[in-house]
């Protein structure tokens, strides 16, 4: 007899049942790869086109300062809207030297702004009810009142009138609307605020 015999192996092959589990199994796999693939697709759809509208139409900004107290607070988050009409006592947020200001129209195109020394504005002669400002100063101002604004361009304040950086200043002065980067639609954060 030769040293390398060959050893009888029996291969006992599975049940129905466990072959049945198996394929059960297998396409499990299948449709859950499936699912979370199509899953993260539509995730990475919808994100791009939530880009693409708050990018074109809806910028979503936080508010930095305390510029248009008490109206708006620093940290609040709102939503724009992108919008070629506007009018006065309408909130905007202006794109300045790289920042953005959030600040209110006063002036439109040929109105004649004047401010007096307690802070009372007045366009076209009549004297703006301005129920949104709490203190009335004049506050930082160089400009040379009464002043008309130009075509193409808005005069604007900020509600804070103490502190806020605006119209007032020959280093802003009125605002080409342009400049114009949308207008408030509404808070979002902090809700109840």
């Amino acid at each position: 007899m030769s040293k390398h015999r060959k050893k009888n192996r029996t291969v006992s092959l599975p049940s129905s049942e466990q072959v049945a589990r198996a394929y059960q199994q297998d396409q499990y796999r299948k449709r859950y790869r499936r699912t979370f693939v199509s899953t993260l697709s539509v995730l990475a759809v919808i994100a791009a086109v939530a880009v693409l509208v708050s990018t074109l139409f809806l910028p979503v900004i936080q508010v930095s300062g305390n510029s248009m107290e008490p109206t708006l607070s620093d940290g609040d988050v709102l939503v724009l809207f992108k919008s070629k009409s506007y009018e006065r006592s309408q909130l905007c947020c202006i794109s300045w030297q790289n920042k953005m200001l959030l600040k209110r129209i006063i002036g439109l195109p040929g109105d004649v702004v004047s401010i007096d020394t307690e802070g009372n504005v007045f366009v076209n002669g009549a004297q703006l009810d301005e129920p949104y400002v709490s203190d009335k100063t004049l506050g930082t101002c160089d400009m040379t009142f009464p002043c008309q604004v130009p075509e193409g361009k808005v005069f604007v304040l900020g509600d804070h009138r103490a502190t806020s950086i605006d119209s007032r200043s020959s280093e802003i002065g009125c605002v080409d609307q342009e400049q114009i980067v949308g207008f408030v639609l509404l808070k979002v954060w902090p809700i109840g605020r």
